[in-house]
């Protein structure tokens, strides 16, 4: 259903929002006239809950979606209630008289089909809980979680502690040596490195009273600086056999759903740990807010599968050589790892970052929340109505759903309050349409090169300064290679842009800055494509069609998913290992003739042909090859082929034969005139030379 098909309900918030309601409806193809309120959701209430029988709305609002949401559940209206912000993104700027065209691109985003469902991975808690740290705190924190949570502790310092008088939970102690695993599947594995194993011990304080030192408290471990040895708690134990001095089998592991660290430094040293896993530090507020989340975490749990793998395109490795290994470089979850020639990517660990699909230089991994498909499908219709509307210059900035949309409702507010002195702070300019994605780092060298196909002057990537220390350095790298093909094709300017503001002004200042980049004279019509190599295709021939300066060649920096893979001849003997080691198909054998064929557009720069090459007679040389010729296959080397010198059939190449004659002619196995003939035939004649030498000297026949 249309945006013309379903009832509009603008508000101006109490006069507070310049709406053109005849701009808007001309720009939306509104076959009615559309009423602008000033107070929806207070006194003109009634008019919302009128509009309630017909199939869809759509609310300029989000502030007040709640209540809107509420009282179409209380009319037990079936009308689906749509919600978009116009306000903080639009209205409340110094510019927002000029921002129709915004408005309007922002309000057909209402059309966008429903996505596609996608897989959900499961977690599954019964509530098992570790605390590992200081006994003062771990054990303060495992009496209260006790009754909400089956609660164990993993003591790291005995020390001005005293255990409970009952035992109401496992205590052990020792090192944590790792903790791994997610929500429902933790595994920790510590070394017991005091005598006593609380696990055993019986708290009869026998060994307290019988030792000489009193190196032994009512935490129940040895003061291993106190004691001397004198073994009288040993004895004290007898047959419990909790104290063992000599104990050789020192590992312990368990299995847990949920872990409270209260280490000095957190065990899981990823910028973002594991669901399940808190480690709220010293801090008593950081540790009561951790307690209170874990208490929740009990129960079936369920969250989208990011991404998808398609190992068969996947360019990391090739027969123990080691290819890209981008994704793992980005991922901060710990979330894929190296599995031979492939990699494996954990998705109970995946927090939907998506850095790892924008780096993946063929594609092997794609995001799914949203698909690129949906993706490219919001920022086309939202250019396409800006632009439609009179709008010039589109500028996207998107953002998450979090920390920076809360940024920019801050930023407008401050904008409607005249910027409280600070004349940075003038909202969003016009031209600036902030569109939400589920997180930045998503956001590939495809989709922005897309973007600008589709009319984008500019792209904006808003960060949080978390967000910017995990992924700002990748985003910039993809950035850095969309730009250069850019101005390489005489689009002036600065197109795309990492912002990472401290705060309001911050981002005021860094919009002030921005100047127009120069875009594409007429829109693409393509959409985007899942395949991310298909898509980059389309957005580049669709610039470079219309590019103020047409180029064949655009030298590009290392680590560009784009080159060429140059030959030394006077080295390479054409033994094809690099064809082989090609994981997508860039480098081709000809069945006719020892021939080297290379198809440019097919190659990812991943370097496995160069690793392979047994002559090193390869090297990389990033560019961007816009010519025909980047789609054919081209011959980068060709040789003689070498003929049995038996009976003359072909085989191999005569620079490779030649080689291996003259590395083993100095061997002791070849010394022989025939032995090393036999190395000039083909397998059919080396058999029966063999068969008419039955003296020869062989391997075989050698002792030891």
């Amino acid at each position: 259903m249309a945006l013309e098909d379903k009832t509009l309900k603008l508000c101006s918030c109490n006069g507070t929002i310049p709406i053109d309601a005849k701009a808007l409806a001309q720009a939306l193809k509104c076959a009615a006239p559309v009423a602008v309120h000033t107070e929806l959701c207070r006194r003109e209430v009634a008019r919302f809950t009128g509009a309630l029988k017909d199939d869809e709305c759509v609310v300029a609002c989000t502030q007040e979606a709640a209540l809107f949401s509420d009282l179409a559940e209380q009319a037990g209206s079936k009308t689906t209630v749509k919600f978009v912000n116009i306000r903080e993104a639009a209205g409340w700027s110094a510019e927002g008289g000029k921002a129709t065209p915004k408005m309007a691109a922002l309000l057909a985003l209402a059309d966008a089909p429903e996505p596609d469902p996608v897989a959900a991975v499961s977690f599954k808690s019964e509530g098992s809980l570790l605390v590992i740290g200081p006994a003062a705190a771990a054990l303060d924190w495992a009496q209260r979680l006790n009754d909400e949570l089956d609660v164990s502790v993993l003591i790291t310092d005995a020390r001005h502690a005293e255990l409970p008088a009952a035992r109401d939970y496992p205590v052990w102690s020792g090192k944590a040596t790792s903790v791994s695993g997610w929500l429902g599947a933790f595994e920790v594995a510590w070394e017991q490195q005091n005598p006593i194993d609380l696990d055993v011990c019986t708290r009869c304080n026998a060994c307290i009273h019988a030792c000489p030192e009193s190196a032994i408290d009512y935490a129940y471990q040895i003061d291993l600086d106190k004691c001397r040895s004198h073994r009288q708690c040993v004895k004290a134990c007898g047959a419990i056999g909790a104290i063992d001095f000599d104990r050789r089998d020192r590992s312990r592991k368990e299995r847990f759903d949920l872990v409270l660290d209260l280490s000095a430094g957190p065990l899981i040293r990823l910028p973002q740990p594991p669901q399940g896993y808190l480690a709220p530090g010293a801090d008593p507020l950081e540790q009561a807010l951790a307690a209170a989340r874990l208490a929740r975490l009990v129960g079936e749990f369920e969250k989208p599968k990011f991404v998808a793998y398609d190992e068969r395109i996947c360019a990391h490795g090739r027969s123990g050589k080691l290819g890209c290994t981008q994704c793992i470089d980005t991922c901060s979850t710990g979330a894929i790892s190296s599995a031979g020639d492939k990699v494996i990517v954990e998705t109970h660990l995946c927090m939907g970052c998506g850095g790892c699909a924008s780096v993946c230089p063929s594609g092997a991994l794609g995001y799914l929340s949203p698909r690129v498909p949906d993706l490219g499908w919001r920022i086309k219709r939202l250019l396409a109505v800006y632009r439609d509307a009179g709008g010039a210059d589109a500028c996207l900035l998107l953002h998450d759903p979090e920390d920076s949309r809360e940024l920019l409702n801050r930023f407008a507010r401050r904008a409607r309050a005249g910027g409280r002195g600070k004349a940075a702070e003038k909202g969003l300019p016009a031209r600036v349409i902030p569109l939400e994605v589920l997180h930045p780092a998503s956001v590939g060298i495809d989709v922005l090169l897309g973007a600008v196909a589709y009319g984008a002057s500019q792209v904006l990537l808003l960060l949080t300064a978390k967000e910017d220390a995990e992924y700002g350095d990748a985003m910039r790298r993809q950035i850095a290679h969309a730009q250069t093909i850019l101005n390489a094709l005489g689009y002036a300017g600065t197109h795309f842009r990492v912002l990472s503001p401290e705060g309001t002004a911050q981002l005021g200042q860094a919009l002030d800055a921005l100047e127009p980049a120069a875009t594409a004279s007429r829109p693409a019509t393509f959409n985007l494509s899942l395949e991310k190599r298909t898509t980059l295709e389309f957005a580049i021939e669709h610039l470079a069609g219309l590019a103020p300066a047409p180029q064949e060649e655009i030298a590009l920096s290392r680590g560009a998913p784009y080159g060429r893979v140059e030959v030394d001849k006077s080295t390479c003997t054409m033994c094809m290992a690099c064809v082989g080691a090609c994981p997508e198909s860039a480098l081709l054998g000809t069945p006719d003739a020892p021939r080297l064929r290379f198809v440019e557009r097919n190659c990812v720069q991943c370097g496995l042909c160069v690793d392979t090459c047994p002559e090193n007679s390869l090297a990389l040389k990033p560019r961007l090859l816009l010519a025909r010729a980047a789609k054919e296959a081209v011959t980068l080397n060709e040789a003689e082929p070498f003929k049995c010198v038996r009976c003359g059939k072909p085989f191999g190449v005569k620079a490779m034969i030649d080689t291996m004659v003259g590395r083993l002619a100095s061997h002791s196995m070849f010394a022989s005139g025939p032995a090393l003939k036999r190395l000039q035939m083909c397998a059919d004649c080396r058999v029966v030379d063999m068969m008419e030498n039955p003296n020869e000297m062989s391997i075989l026949g050698t002792k030891r």
